[in-house]
């Protein structure tokens, strides 16, 4: 790629990362499809175009750039979070947890991946590694206990008398 051809690229990434950072996904999507070809995109391009179609709520769509997207940059967490995030909203939790889980192998301490798996093994009916990773969660970040009541995601196993246990240790 020439030099004139980069940086028209990266302009226009750039707008489409401003219209999307402003709530304006179509609008970013629309800046992107000036690039032609979106599997010719750099990484922070698939990152965006994937964040664009997931606010749109076209999980579904958006897997594959974000999945590219973390192949690609290998330490961007956000694209395997949001990445995570639609495949849960598609109904496959066992995508998500792997996919989370080959970000915590890059990022070991990073809170809301480990919320994130929490979540996520709580649904899959994991309760022992849903309460490890949320334990490890609040080890890091402990302001993450002000999120467990009001989490959906951990209604499977809210009433379970280790999670209850954790719950009481964190707000004690």
């Amino acid at each position: 790629m020439n030099a004139r051809n980069y940086i028209r690229r990266s302009k226009i990434q750039s707008e489409a990362e401003g219209h999307l950072e402003l709530g304006m996904a179509h609008q970013a999507l629309l800046a992107l499809s000036h690039l032609g070809d979106p599997s010719a995109l750099d990484s922070k391009g698939l990152y965006v175009w994937g964040e664009a179609l997931r606010s749109l709520e076209r999980y579904e769509e958006a897997i594959e750039p974000l999945r590219l997207a973390a192949e690609a940059a290998s330490d961007n967490i956000h694209a395997y979070l949001a990445l995570g995030w639609c495949y849960k909203r598609v109904g496959r939790l066992d995508m998500a947890i792997n996919t989370l889980e080959r970000a915590l192998a890059v990022e070991p301490d990073e809170p809301l991946l480990c919320y994130n798996l929490a979540c996520y093994f709580s649904l899959a009916g994991d309760k022992q590694r849903a309460i490890r990773h949320m334990s490890q969660a609040l080890a890091i970040e402990p302001n993450y206990r002000h999120l467990i009541d009001d989490e959906p995601d951990f209604d499977p196993i809210r009433n379970d008398p280790d999670f209850q246990s954790l719950c009481q240790k964190v707000k004690g």
